[in-house]
């Protein structure tokens, strides 16, 4: 018999050191959280355009090479519309309270000027408005919309109902409620893709007010129906039950961790204000610490849960994890390059530098898109003719 032909991407499976031979998996939930919520405390501790727009694009690299074929994860585009929309309402924000303008300054165009009684002193309604005026709140707000868009990120690589497994048993009430809310961007731009191809399906008109209010009726309808077997669900599952725990057990619990987070906040507090005593930093901050570690392990008594399949910690989500914060831990160190450079001046109007070891730390964070497993394929998807399937892709094919 003639040999049979092998295809060109089955041959990609054995090259030594190619992406296709690692096995597709989902990468645990919690390790993409941390790498977010890490980048956007890197992202906070600068000011610089240009190590932001850095932060953006290395967003879009790891969403491009990562993420799923969930419909869910296909909404980052979403996340990047409210970030413009942030920064467009900061900049008409700046313009319309004005703060005046000084001769150094580049004069652009001037409003009217509304008169605002005494007490309203500080504010101005109207009035002149500069190019660096506009250019400091264009900034601002292209900090802030950076901080959405690493939460869109995380919405968009990571399962959130999948995070609700690994939280611990005191913290399972409120786990299920931040899961619930954070779930709900994911579901509404599902909505919204699925109510406007059907009403492109039927020929209905895309574009305008009467478009708009045809899609918005169908998404607030589905919204409210998801909702209903959400509680449905939750109530055949035993969601909210008391449990074991006493009523003096769970006053205890909720007790130490009230107390906890006040002494975290004033820990807190004690280490950014140089002013204040010295037991309100370090010292408050850890009692607080061993409050809350305390209320956990009493509060997790009371809730016994099982867990079918759980999602595995490898070297994966250690890596993804550590170059997230080993990125916000390098720009909060200040080493290799001076903290002015973070946060450049627009007084006066001058074009930013791009410091090397900010920017290298910004780099670093993009390394989870190569890093992390590859995506599960496509459930239902058919296996190519010819192509060896992996025991993952069987049972995803099932």
């Amino acid at each position: 018999m003639p040999p049979t032909a092998v295809p060109r991407s089955a041959v990609s499976l054995a090259r030594p050191g190619s992406d296709e031979r690692r096995l597709p998996r989902t990468l645990h939930p919690m390790a993409w959280w941390v790498w977010a919520l890490a980048l956007a405390t890197a992202v906070s501790r600068t000011n610089n355009p240009l190590l932001l727009v850095l932060v953006l694009a290395v967003l879009g690299y790891v969403i491009t090479m990562r993420r799923t074929e969930a419909p869910w994860a296909r909404g980052f585009k979403y996340y990047l519309y409210l970030a413009l929309s942030v920064v467009a309402i900061r900049v008409i924000f700046r313009a319309l309270f004005a703060t005046g303008i000084t001769p150094h300054d580049h004069f652009l165009f001037s409003l009217p000027h509304i008169p605002t009684p005494a007490w309203y002193a500080g504010i101005q309604l109207g009035g002149p408005v500069s190019l660096e005026a506009l250019l400091s709140a264009a900034v601002d707000g292209l900090r802030l919309a950076c901080m959405l868009c690493c939460i869109g990120a995380a919405n968009t690589l990571a399962n959130p109902k999948r995070a609700l497994r690994v939280l611990p048993g005191s913290l399972y009430e409120l786990g299920v409620a931040v899961t619930v809310s954070i779930s709900v961007a994911p579901q509404l731009v599902q909505s919204v893709q699925r109510v406007h191809r059907a009403r492109r399906l039927r020929a209905g008109r895309t574009k305008g007010l009467r478009a708009l209010r045809g899609i918005v009726v169908p998404v607030l309808e589905d919204a409210l129906e998801r909702s209903l077997r959400l509680a449905a669900a939750m109530d055949s599952r035993g969601y909210g039950r008391a449990g074991r725990a006493t009523k003096g057990s769970r006053r205890l619990t909720g007790a130490l961790l009230l107390l906890g987070m006040c002494g975290l906040c004033s820990g807190a507090y004690g280490l950014l204000d140089a002013t204040a005593p010295k037991l309100l930093g370090l010292p408050s901050m850890a009692t607080g610490a061993l409050l809350c570690v305390a209320g956990l392990r009493l509060g997790g008594r009371r809730v016994t849960r099982t867990s079918y399949r759980p999602d595995p910690w490898r070297f994966e989500e250690w890596a993804v994890a550590g170059c997230g914060v080993l990125s916000a831990v390098l720009l909060f160190t200040d080493v290799g390059f001076n903290a002015a450079e973070l946060n450049p001046s627009i007084y006066p109007l001058s074009w930013p530098t791009l410091p090397m070891v900010p920017a290298a730390a910004i780099l670093l964070a993009g390394a989870a898109g190569f890093l992390a497993p590859p995506p599960l394929p496509v459930t239902g998807a058919r296996p190519t003719p010819g192509v060896p399937v992996r025991p993952s892709e069987k049972a995803t094919a099932t």
